[in-house]
């Protein structure tokens, strides 16, 4: 069993609505068991994300970048940082804003440095933004335009399930590629093993 969790902090309940989406989506892949996290309490207990086979990350687009609490738990990984405990995981990561853009793109290039910094693994969103298949718009997955992760859009003060049905459905999409991956990542991570010493 493939252990994901998905790691988020939610100022007004509308990221947190899109990662309960991605949760579902994983769950929807067999042999992956699903763990939603706040990022305020993974921050507390960084010696747990060791337990995890792929970390998801989500956070709003705050100014740009990600929110203060989801940048708290980014920095309380840093004893982890110092032996890459974290190499070899899956990563990616997902945002919310109340515009089309937002600078979401900064938020999420982020979330990819940090698992850089990390030595994880990064899956993108591979979407093909569905209106160009003749989907309308708000129906569309990946409406956004994203391929470096998921992208989200609420409005401005709307209710925190007030989304497009593209971006929930695109969230779903989303959460069970990256359960795929972990499968895939698992395969070759055993013939990687099994080549060792070979040469």
């Amino acid at each position: 069993m493939k252990q994901l969790a998905v790691i988020y902090h939610s100022g007004h309940g509308h990221t947190e609505h899109i990662a309960l989406h991605v949760a579902e989506g994983a769950r929807s892949v067999a042999g992956v068991q699903v763990h939603v996290l706040k990022a305020e309490e993974a921050a507390r207990a960084t010696e747990g994300l060791l337990a995890f086979d792929g970390l998801v990350f989500g956070s709003p687009t705050y100014l740009g970048g990600v929110s203060g609490p989801f940048k708290t738990f980014m920095d309380a990984t840093g004893k982890l940082w110092r032996d890459l405990r974290l190499k070899g995981k899956l990563a990616s990561g997902f945002t919310v804003s109340s515009l089309p853009a937002g600078d979401k793109q900064s938020t999420l290039l982020s979330m990819f440095t940090f698992a850089m910094q990390h030595g994880m693994v990064w899956v993108g969103n591979a979407v093909i933004p569905e209106q160009h298949r003749g989907v309308p718009y708000e129906e569309a997955a990946n409406r956004l335009g994203s391929w470096s992760g998921l992208m989200a859009q609420a409005g401005h003060s709307a209710p925190a399930d007030a989304f497009a049905p593209g971006d929930i459905k695109g969230a779903k999409m989303f959460g069970r590629n990256l359960a795929q991956a972990l499968h895939r990542w698992a395969g070759e991570h055993e013939a990687a093993k099994q080549l060792e010493g070979v040469e």
